[in-house]
């Protein structure tokens, strides 16, 4: 409550693949045939093109590696990464990538951690192809992924 005021600054960007959003969705129950119950998500701001991976839990060491998998080795390396100010986006690991690679970290606010549009614009998008993908009775799944947003 007591942040002196700052700009607001507008992720513009110019070219595909160098400003990404990141995001999670999760936790979904119940879980996938497989255990995996959380979806990390990457989407790009200039082209709206998105990357996903389903994971049993979203730790520092898998959105490490889905940075460098998804974004980095097959798009190049971004400029900038907004994400929430979640635990598997704020630490120790993912500062040493960003460091590494030389790509700004922004964070969207913690009053409003909606703030980052693309992604969560992005996350209700795939709850509603999943709902209608694996719907047997619309009202159970309507319940159970309501709480993954």
């Amino acid at each position: 409550m007591h942040v002196p005021p700052e700009d607001l600054h507008q992720t513009v960007t110019s070219w595909p693949f160098t400003a990404w959003g990141l995001d999670v969705i999760g936790p979904i129950n119940p879980p996938s045939s497989k255990g995996k119950q959380y979806i990390l998500v990457a989407t790009d701001y200039f082209s709206k093109w998105t990357e996903v991976i389903a994971l049993r839990n979203v730790k520092e060491k898998d959105v490490d590696n889905f940075i460098r998998h998804a974004i980095i080795y097959f798009h190049g390396i971004p400029k900038k990464i907004v994400t929430d100010n979640g635990t598997p986006f704020k630490n120790r690991g993912m500062e040493k990538l960003c460091l590494k690679f030389g790509i700004q970290h922004s964070f969207s606010t913690p009053y409003y951690p909606p703030a980052n549009r693309l992604a969560e614009a992005f996350n209700k998008m795939i709850v509603k192809i999943l709902k209608k993908m694996v719907t047997g009775n619309k009202r159970d799944w309507d319940e159970k992924l309501q709480g993954a947003l």
